[in-house]
């Protein structure tokens, strides 16, 4: 942001070389295409201490369905939803810090209306989401995996965490 008073407190670059925890998978954090294809999950902004001194951890993200124009097919198979408990994909865990984890459609008519299905988990509890949503994650509270059983539309996320860094 152009030099002035406050213009610190601005920042409209994504944060480049943001190395991801194991339980986020093969995240990068990026925009545009890879080998071909576009990516199903695509960086808007990111934040933390390091971008500006004394910021708390966000991040924005479009997440496009495989419909879209040059998406890659990503069908999720019973085998791969029981790997995601453990596996690969983004797995069991929990923060130091207090997270807001929030889904929210595209639909111009119903806002609410997620337009898809995700499977969210807080410790041993599944919950299925079909309408925009936010989740208040306590410190230390076990959540995820995060499945996308179907998206019909694009959706837009937003986590913020009250720690400095993502840990």
């Amino acid at each position: 942001m152009a030099e002035s008073k406050y213009g610190k407190y601005i920042c409209t670059e994504l944060k480049q070389g943001v190395v991801m925890p194991g339980f986020k998978g093969d995240q990068k954090i990026s925009q545009g295409y890879r080998d071909g294809y576009r990516m199903p999950l695509e960086h808007v902004i990111w934040m933390d201490e390091e971008v500006i001194p004394g910021a708390f951890y966000a991040e924005c993200t479009w997440q496009w369905p495989n419909t879209m124009k040059d998406q890659r097919q990503m069908i999720i198979t019973p085998e791969m939803r029981a790997r995601m408990k453990d596996g690969p994909g983004i797995t069991p865990h929990a923060h130091p810090f207090i997270e807001l984890f929030c889904y929210f459609g595209t639909n111009m008519d119903d806002p609410s209306d997620l337009g898809g299905e995700i499977e969210f988990w807080l410790e041993d509890e599944e919950f299925r989401l079909t309408k925009s949503f936010m989740v208040y994650i306590p410190a230390g509270m076990k959540h995820c995996p995060l499945i996308f059983h179907r998206m019909d539309a694009p959706m837009f996320h937003l986590t913020v965490g009250s720690g400095h860094m993502y840990v």
